[in-house]
């Protein structure tokens, strides 16, 4: 490989010429240079302790990140989107989902990019990760427990491996006992190829709203059943390694008004941002410069 594919517009953030293999691996670009993720702003003790929990259990309960009216505020933007409920018995049949958030409410953005998330993401995944999935789920009573699954079980690698994905799920509602709290397996994300057994130790991530729990892909899990009288709110955003495909085609789900005003954490998760050399190119440029007004 000795170049990219014929870049006609210098005046555009291209991709430049490849002259060796050190080349692969540089961010070629010269007017959207690669920003840094605002999880750079955690302190390094924070992220270590947390990381610690992470690779003990396979997840980590983050608590308090977002205050009670934060809450509420999800709370009155989503409510009116809860207007079906799942397809199948892994959506559940009691269970309301909104995908497509990001066009919806910008509500959620603060859960997709908050800084304490991103400091674990910079420390699992490569640079220029993706935001793989976001959805609102609220638990209804009566759902039964999920299926057990890993969120990359989709990507056909075989296992034990490192993760190629990671999630959150935030507690807008309490998380309790009875509610539909979801359930982990922890030191599951170390398995090879076996399936969860009745005896497999099983904990749910019971806490408080604004907390989230923050699990990688190869951590079995699911959503629990919810015995209680109350619906259960969450919002889940999922990210993957940026060479991979992610679950939400969002460069198609997302306008590019909106893509303008998200933050610019989310915009390079969107896939506005290219993977060393030069993946997620659009025309053999940066993508970003389909922002700009000229295309």
């Amino acid at each position: 490989m000795s170049q990219t594919p014929d870049l006609p517009d210098p005046g555009h953030s291209r991709v430049d010429t490849i002259d060796s293999l050190d080349g692969l691996h540089a961010d070629l670009a010269r007017r959207h240079r690669a920003t840094e993720s605002s999880g750079a702003t955690v302190p390094a003790a924070v992220v270590d302790a947390d990381l610690a929990v992470l690779e003990r259990d396979g997840y980590v309960i983050l608590d308090n990140l977002l205050t009670e009216a934060e809450c509420e505020d999800v709370r009155a933007a989503v409510t009116p989107l809860l207007d079906r409920t799942g397809r199948n018995t892994f959506e559940g049949r009691r269970t309301q989902r909104v995908y497509s958030v990001l066009n919806k409410t910008r509500a959620c953005d603060r859960m997709v990019d908050h800084p304490r998330v991103l400091a674990l993401l910079d420390r699992l995944l490569l640079p220029n990760y993706l935001l793989s999935q976001l959805q609102v789920i609220n638990i209804q009573p009566g759902e039964e427990a999920q299926l057990l699954h890993h969120d990359d079980g989709m990507y056909p690698v075989p296992r034990p491996r490192p993760p190629l994905s990671a999630a959150t799920v935030w507690a807008i509602d309490a998380f309790t006992e009875e509610n539909g709290a979801t359930v982990v397996l922890p030191g599951t994300n170390r398995w090879g190829d076996r399936q969860p057994a009745d005896d497999d130790a099983r904990v749910k991530a019971v806490m408080s709203p604004g907390s989230c729990v923050f699990f990688v892909g190869t951590l079995w899990h699911g959503g629990g059943a919810n015995a209680s009288a109350d619906a259960r709110l969450a919002v889940t955003a999922q990210y993957c390694e940026p060479w991979l495909r992610p679950q939400e085609a969002f460069t198609l789900s997302t306008t590019r008004d909106t893509v303008r005003v998200v933050s610019e954490d989310i915009r390079r998760m969107l896939g506005y941002s290219i993977h060393p050399p030069f993946l997620g190119m659009v025309d053999g440029m940066h993508p970003k410069r389909l922002l700009d007004g000229r295309s």
